[in-house]
């Protein structure tokens, strides 16, 4: 797995931004808060284009609006679709089709997952058919089986 701490330093490249990206920058009191809001105020400035997917705003949405009681952040319905569009309004977003869908069938030939790990890969097979070549996580263990095929990027690393 190739890594590398901070992609805003390297002009034109896009980077797809993982779910826990969107929430540490929606919620002060998460530890990595004031990195993934360095990530959406700062980056684009720099040349980097954060891209998200239906996916990493589906994710978003449902941990947005569950109860704080069980992981979640607690929003209305309403809040949390406002801060989508505040996200779409940053970010390129990337279609996931009928491509998508048949390299991701791909990746699960080639690559043992299963359970929730289908998720981590359909991620990666966004990124391999858009041609977004980095994804930003806080999570970066989930993505390590892919074998370099995206680069990851640790969030506050």
């Amino acid at each position: 797995m190739r890594t590398r701490a901070d992609r805003s330093d390297s002009p034109d490249r896009s980077v797809l931004l993982d779910t826990n990206v969107l929430l540490d920058a929606t919620t002060p009191a998460r530890g990595l808060h004031r990195a993934a809001r360095r990530v959406l105020d700062e980056w684009p400035n720099r040349g980097v284009q954060l891209c998200v997917s239906g996916q990493i705003l589906r994710e978003y949405l449902a941990v947005a609006t569950r109860n704080a009681e069980v992981n979640g952040l607690g929003l209305a319905v309403e809040d949390a679709l406002a801060n989508v569009a505040a996200f779409k309004g940053r970010c390129r977003f990337l279609n996931e089709d009928r491509e998508v869908a048949e390299r991701l069938y791909d990746l699960l030939d080639d690559v043992a997952c299963s359970g929730k790990q289908v998720h981590d890969a359909n991620v990666v097979a966004t990124c391999l058919v858009h041609g977004v070549p980095a994804i930003v996580t806080a999570n970066t263990g989930d993505f390590g089986r892919f074998g370099g095929r995206v680069e990851v990027t640790p969030l506050g690393g």
